[in-house]
């Protein structure tokens, strides 16, 4: 019996992956077995290159919280989750262990540009009068970026940059710390400066928000794409000053990791 396909609205379902190798019992492999597990992973990520979903992107993490890393991209719930078995299946029985895993979807944010503020700021920042010619032909060059924006938002396709830093967060509930007491209006400002950093980072680190709330323990995930690791640090550092993080943020674990292809994965970790 098939199980019926379980899709969103809109946008997709992500899963982070992070293992560890249990190096005694695949040191006690044969040699013939060690390489059908990597041949089995070569052959199930060549599967799903991306850029787009359905997608397997794989990583080595540094640091010592896990040996793999995996993002897998699904619209599909029931397809993830046989994805993230068919992904275990590729290695002999206790030969690697989950010890971290995060469940999110893709979405908009509640806070998203609407045209209402296109048009606020068309005639208060750039001084245009509604009906002529400048204004409609920025109005709809901000149209098409938005909807662009939008549309990347919910179906991501990430750049294979050499890092990927992974965390999850919430906003806080505590005393006069609470974000979700404060009004709409109050949030969506806070959201706006908050925004104004990380655009300061374009080029040099793509960022993915995937929300987590009812899903699993956190109510974001954090992917951050990036070539270099001081531009993880920096950005990460920059927005603990922003009122959004500083007064309202927490944070889980932070992952750091390598992206590589399976054959670079074996030789990073000495898995040969």
């Amino acid at each position: 019996m098939s199980i019926q396909p379980i899709k969103l609205k809109q946008g997709i379902h992500l899963m982070h992956l992070f293992y560890k190798v249990n190096r005694n019992a695949w040191w006690h492999l044969e040699g013939a077995q060690r390489k059908r597990a990597m041949h089995n992973l070569e052959q199930f990520l060549s599967l799903f290159p991306g850029p787009a979903h359905p997608r397997v992107s794989s990583f080595a993490n540094v640091g010592g919280k896990a040996d793999f890393a995996f993002i897998l991209y699904q619209e599909d719930l029931v397809k993830l989750g046989e994805m993230h078995h068919e992904l275990e299946a590729c290695f002999p029985p206790n030969t690697v262990e989950l010890v971290y895993s995060f469940l999110s979807v893709t979405e908009l944010p509640e806070y998203v540009t609407t045209e209402e503020d296109m048009k606020n700021m068309l005639i208060h920042q750039e001084q245009l009068s509604p009906g002529t010619e400048d204004y409609n032909e920025r109005f709809q060059q901000l149209k098409t970026r938005f909807q662009h924006y939008e549309h990347y938002r919910l179906y991501p396709e990430m750049q294979d940059w050499e890092i990927m830093c992974f965390y999850p967060m919430l906003k806080r509930r505590s005393g006069s710390d609470n974000w979700y007491a404060l009004d709409f209006p109050t949030r969506k400002r806070l959201m706006a400066g908050h925004a104004r950093v990380g655009r300061t980072y374009a080029g040099r680190v793509s960022q993915l928000i995937t929300g987590s709330a009812g899903l699993d323990d956190w109510e974001w995930g954090v992917t951050l794409i990036a070539h270099q690791l001081d531009e993880i640090k920096e950005i990460v550092y920059e927005m603990r000053f922003d009122e959004v993080s500083a007064r309202y943020g927490e944070f889980g674990p932070f992952y750091i990791n390598l992206r590589l292809k399976p054959a670079d994965l074996w030789d990073h970790l000495k898995l040969h």
